[in-house]
C-alpha cells in the first residue's frame, strides 16, 4: 500500500532542466533582465511598425524639436526624429551584438572542446593563439581594418567575433579537461566510443552552461564596443542609424546640457541592453549550477 504524498508535492521529479528553470524564475533580478532585453529585441525587430517616421526622412523645419506629440522623442541636428531612429538603430546594434557573440561562442567552443581533449600539441597551438589574440587591443584592430576596408556592419561583425572567441575557448577547454576525467568519459572510452561520439554525447553539453553565460556577456561588450567605434567614427556609417552614432550628437556642450532628448535615449538603451544582458547571464549561471538547491 503506497502512502499518500503531502499536499502540494508532485508524484513526478523535476528533471535537472527543470530545477534550473525553477532557479531562473525565483530570481527577480534575472527575470527583469529576460523581459527587458526581450523588449529591446521585439522593439527592434518590430522597427518598421512601430517607428512614426522613416529613419532617414530629414524635415528642415523642424531641426533640433524637443519631444513633441508629433516627434516624442524630439527630432536631431538635421530633423530627423529621434524615436524612429532609435528603433531602427536598435536593430543593427542588437543585430552586432547578438551575431558576433553567436559567431565567437561557436568558433570559441569547438576549439575549446578540440583543445581540452585532445590536448598535446593541438592543445599547445590553440593555448598559444588565444594568448595571442587576447593581447591585441580589439579597438585598435577595427579601428585599422575599418581604415583599410571602410566601415560596415559586416566589417564590425567580423572583426568583434574575431576578437572576441577566444574567452570562450578558454571556458570550453577548462571545462574539458574537468570532463575527461570523468567515470562516465572514461567508460565510454573502455567501450570504444570514438571521439566524436564523446564530443556530442558527452563533452559539448557539459560545456553549454558555462558557454551560455559567456554568450550573454559578450553580447553586452559587443554592444558597448559597437557604441563607441560608432561615437568614434569607425563602426556604423552614417546616415544608416545605431545607437553608437546617435550619440556623436553629444559631442557639442551644448547639446550635452540643453538638449537631452539627442544623446539620453540611446544612451539608456545601450546601459538597458547591457545590464539586462548581464543580469540575465547571471540567472542563467546560477540557474544552471548544480551545487545549488532546487
Amino acid at each position: 500500500m503506497t502512502a499518500a504524498l503531502p499536499a502540494g508535492v508532485v508524484g513526478t521529479e523535476l528533471s535537472p532542466a527543470g530545477h534550473a528553470r525553477r532557479r531562473f524564475f525565483r530570481n527577480p533580478v534575472a527575470v527583469l533582465g529576460l523581459v527587458v532585453l526581450s523588449l529591446v529585441v521585439t522593439a527592434s525587430v518590430l522597427a518598421p511598425v512601430l517607428a512614426p517616421f522613416g529613419p532617414n526622412e530629414i524635415d528642415l523645419q523642424a531641426v533640433r524639436q524637443p519631444p513633441s506629440s508629433l516627434h516624442p522623442l524630439g527630432t536631431d541636428s538635421t530633423g530627423r526624429d529621434v524615436l524612429s531612429r532609435l528603433l531602427y538603430g536598435g536593430r543593427v546594434s542588437v543585430a552586432i551584438g547578438f551575431l558576433s557573440a553567436a559567431i565567437a561562442v561557436t568558433v570559441g567552443t569547438l576549439l575549446g572542446v578540440v583543445a581540452g581533449w585532445f590536448g598535446g600539441l593541438v592543445d599547445a597551438i590553440i593555448s598559444r593563439v588565444v594568448d595571442i589574440m587576447l593581447s591585441v587591443p580589439p579597438v585598435l584592430v577595427v579601428i585599422v581594418v575599418a581604415g583599410v576596408l571602410g566601415p560596415s556592419v559586416p566589417m564590425l561583425i567580423a572583426v568583434i567575433a574575431g576578437l572576441s572567441w577566444p574567452s570562450s575557448t578558454r571556458i570550453a577547454r577548462g571545462v574539458v579537461l574537468a570532463l575527461r576525467e570523468e567515470e562516465f568519459v572514461q567508460a565510454a572510452r573502455v567501450l570504444g566510443s570514438g571521439s566524436g561520439y564523446i564530443i556530442r554525447r558527452h563533452l559539448v553539453p557539459g560545456v553549454l552552461p558555462p558557454v551560455v553565460v559567456a554568450a550573454t556577456l559578450l553580447v553586452s561588450e559587443a554592444v558597448l564596443l559597437e557604441s563607441a567605434l560608432s561615437f568614434l567614427g569607425a563602426g556604423v556609417r552614417p546616415p544608416q542609424p545605431s545607437w553608437g552614432n546617435m550619440l556623436t550628437e553629444a559631442q557639442s556642450l551644448t547639446v550635452l546640457s540643453s538638449m537631452p532628448w539627442l544623446w539620453l535615449p540611446p544612451g539608456l538603451m545601450i546601459a538597458a541592453t547591457v545590464l539586462s544582458a548581464m543580469a540575465l547571464g547571471d540567472g542563467v549561471r546560477d540557474a544552471v549550477d548544480p551545487r545549488r538547491n532546487a
